[in-house]
C-alpha cells in the first residue's frame, strides 16, 4: 500500500457542551497541525500515487473554509461539539468529496494534532 502526506495547519474557536470538558466549555482558541494522509494499491503509469501538489491545495482550501473562524457560528457544525475527533472526521469528508473519483485511492486518514503530546485521526475509504 503507497501512501501521500501532506501537512497544513488551521486556527480555530469553538466551545463544547459537557461536563467532561471542564474549562473548554467556555469559548476558547485551537490551533491544529492537521495531516491528511491518502492510500492506495497501486500507482498510476506516472509513477506517483496522487499529485503531492494538488493534495496539499485542496486540504488548504477545506481549512481555509473554517480558519479564524468561531466553529459556534458555523452551521455546518450545529448541535455538534468540535472536538478533535470529530473535525477530523469532518476534514476527511470534505477531502473525500473532492477525491471520490480517482480509482487509484482507496483510503484516507486525516490527523489534527493538538500539540506535540496530542492528537485524534479518523480514517475512511474512498
Amino acid at each position: 500500500m503507497f501512501s501521500v502526506n501532506v501537512r497544513d495547519h488551521v486556527m480555530v474557536a469553538h466551545s463544547f457542551e459537557g461536563e467532561v470538558f471542564g474549562p473548554a466549555q467556555r469559548l476558547h482558541g485551537a490551533t491544529y497541525v492537521v495531516d491528511a494522509t491518502f492510500r492506495g494499491p497501486e500507482l498510476g503509469p506516472d509513477g506517483i500515487l496522487v499529485d503531492i501538489g494538488l493534495v496539499a491545495s485542496e486540504l488548504h482550501e477545506v481549512l481555509a473554509t473554517v480558519n479564524y473562524r468561531n466553529l459556534d457560528d458555523d452551521d455546518a457544525f450545529a448541535g455538534m461539539n468540535t472536538s478533535t475527533e470529530a473535525l477530523a472526521r469532518w476534514v476527511a469528508d470534505q477531502l473525500a468529496a473532492r477525491f471520490s473519483g480517482d480509482g487509484r485511492l482507496s483510503g484516507l486518514v486525516v490527523t489534527l494534532h493538538e500539540s506535540h503530546i496530542a492528537w485524534a485521526s479518523f480514517e475512511r475509504s474512498l
